[in-house]
């Protein structure tokens, strides 16, 4: 049986994606900061929370050491940081928003490696943007180019770029970047055209894809995305 950690997954694309992957028969650990209500959300879905803060060593430690096996890790954990004019955007701003989005990735990815490195199929999905995608964002057929913002949509570029450095160290493991699409989370203020479930749809292929299944790529619903 696939064994799946997922992190932030107790609301919107997280949790969609824990409840789809256990239908489909994986074990998955539900990452959630507040243990009480990742209990209960894993409790409704058939899930077993586990408490991981991305943005805490010792709490990213403690969770890797609760896990005895691992085969699929979904980096979906992430914060908008809110899309401060570029003319009032500090270094601060920049900060807070990369500590979860790309250094809680390298954190979570580091502590779970060893386990997935024991895994005869290890898979790594990381939740980018087309906020992060150079192509998509300055495209005028894009909705994303009209949207600015240094925090957020720098932090998933560095996130694509994470995930080709780690798809070439790992060649034997499947690490790919997930473009969600425009979906209804909190994130967005639920302002997103998409569903849910149609969000986590290239999140839900890329986290099932077999030892064969494409690496170092950039994805979403429809196919490949414009780095």
């Amino acid at each position: 049986m696939t064994t799946t950690l997922i992190t932030g997954a107790t609301k919107g694309l997280g949790r969609e994606t824990a409840r789809r992957l256990v239908e489909l028969g994986h074990t998955v650990y539900l990452g959630a900061r507040d243990l009480e209500r990742g209990e209960r959300v894993a409790a409704e879905l058939g899930a077993t929370a586990v408490l991981l803060d991305v943005t805490d060593d010792a709490s990213v430690e403690a969770a890797a050491s609760r896990v005895d096996h691992l085969d699929v890790l979904v980096n979906n954990a992430g914060i908008s940081g809110g899309f401060t004019p570029v003319g009032e955007t500090t270094a601060a701003d920049l900060l807070r928003v990369y500590d979860t989005n790309v250094f809680g990735v390298v954190r979570v990815t580091h502590a779970f490696l060893p386990l997935l490195e024991q895994s005869t199929a290890p898979v790594v999905v990381n939740v980018s943007s087309g906020m992060g995608s150079l192509g998509v964002t300055t495209d005028p057929n894009r909705f994303e180019s009209t949207l600015i913002g240094l925090a957020y949509s720098s932090s998933k570029t560095a996130v694509n770029m994470l995930t080709t450095q780690y798809a070439k160290a790992y060649p034997r493991m499947r690490i790919n970047a997930v473009d969600p699409g425009y979906t209804s989370t909190d994130l967005n203020g639920h302002r997103g055209t998409q569903s849910v479930e149609e969000g986590t749809d290239a999140i839900v292929r890329m986290a099932t894809i077999g030892p064969d299944g494409p690496t170092g790529a950039f994805v979403d619903r429809h196919g490949p995305v414009a780095w």
